[in-house]
């Protein structure tokens, strides 16, 4: 076991490294689906949904992990809310899809200033129990912009009041004629964030395995790495590549 606080530990940056790789073929799976005459009858329904949460969730934890040993969760978070921003305008302007509005680099912002703005307030979130309360109150808010709440076959249905205001979208409660490419709000998604936080702060008390710090490979650890790179670049290259040979 070792301390971690000054340690890379490799084994976050190769499970970040197959979300990358999984997003990448996700996106291009849907880029062939949507843009092209590709016929893709397995791409739909519960299996593309079950594959894109197993993206943006995995994203969101391991993110949440590494707000661990991040220098400032403040500055990172405005480093990534003007990038989402950034996101925002260049995707409305080429409009060659719905424009990305509090997608999910808007949540790894917004998460990451929760989470230092607890830290800057010396609020504490830990424990591998705490984490799994988070995921079970993420559960619960998982259709909280679809207007209702749901967990063990329970559902309850929420006020049409919270949804008439266009002003809540970030939050999780999208107004009328709310849309977006990638739609990942606070609510119910920086839960998914503060879990990874919890779980790491314990984990990393209790001494990270040398076996997950040790991890060797370097192929998925320069992807994981460059997981921000890559999210910028990969959609316009995919496109661009779908363009030349279609």
């Amino acid at each position: 076991m070792k301390d971690m606080q000054s340690v890379r530990v490799h084994g976050f940056d190769a499970v970040r490294g197959i979300a990358v790789i999984s997003m990448v073929a996700f996106h291009l799976c849907y880029d062939l689906a949507t843009f092209t005459n590709v016929s893709l009858p397995w791409f739909s329904g519960v299996l593309e949904i079950i594959w894109r949460n197993s993206i943006s969730w995995t994203f969101l934890f391991i993110a949440g992990c590494m707000s661990c040993y991040s220098r400032s969760n403040i500055k990172r978070s405005f480093k990534l809310l003007t990038l989402a921003a950034t996101i925002f305008v260049l995707t409305s302007i080429v409009a060659v899809d719905t424009p990305i509005n509090f997608g999910i680099i808007f949540c790894l912002g917004a998460s990451s200033l929760v989470v230092g703005t607890l830290q800057q307030y010396k609020i504490k979130i830990s424990g591998v129990k705490v984490s799994a309360l988070l995921i079970l109150m993420f559960l619960a808010l998982l259709h909280l912009n679809d207007g209702y709440l749901e967990l063990m076959g329970i559902s309850y249905k929420l006020p049409y009041a919270l949804y008439s205001t266009p002003y809540f979208s970030w939050l999780g409660l999208p107004g009328p004629g709310f849309t977006s490419g990638d739609y990942y709000p606070v609510l119910p998604y920086t839960l998914m964030f503060l879990a990874g936080w919890s779980f790491c702060s314990s984990w990393k008390e209790a001494g990270i395995s040398d076996q997950f710090v040790n991890v060797s490979c370097k192929p998925l650890e320069f992807i994981g790495k460059h997981a921000l790179l890559v999210y910028i670049l990969h959609q316009p290259l995919l496109l661009g590549l779908l363009q030349v040979i279609s």
